[in-house]
């Protein structure tokens, strides 16, 4: 299972890396370890991909990978410490608006984001197929 953190700012932008393994843009995140909790790997797999530390908010969005059978449990979180530092996973950093996040990623990333920044207590649930959304 994978985790993933929509960082929000206080102007409402999105921290966005650029994985270096494909150079593309996503919110922070990975795979969790096996013994551990669900906000603990978030925390952990953010701060080793930026160097922030943040605090997770509430749960918004279920996704799974159809192709590949992952799914990925967003959070929507705020920064609490820590610099933004490059990493041997991000190569670059973006404090993106909402109306960037077509243009910079894929759609099944980008409605993760989306997701996130809505108003409403209940996740959302989707498919994709790594690029879109099914």
């Amino acid at each position: 299972m994978s985790v993933a953190g929509v960082v929000v700012d206080d102007a409402g932008r999105v921290l966005l890396i650029q994985r270096r393994d494909n150079g593309h843009w996503e919110p922070p995140g990975g795979v969790l370890e096996l013994d551990e909790a669900v906000h603990e790997g978030l925390c952990r797999e953010i701060r080793e991909e930026t160097g922030l530390e943040v605090e997770p908010g509430r749960l918004t969005g279920v996704y799974k990978n159809m192709a590949r059978g992952i799914i990925a449990l967003v959070f929507r979180c705020r920064v609490v410490g820590g610099d933004l530092v490059e990493t041997g996973e991000a190569k670059a950093f973006r404090w993106a608006r909402t109306d960037e996040l077509d243009g910079l990623m894929a759609e099944a990333f980008a409605v993760r984001v989306q997701d996130a920044l809505r108003d409403g207590n209940a996740p959302a649930v989707r498919e994709h197929d790594g690029v879109r959304v099914v």
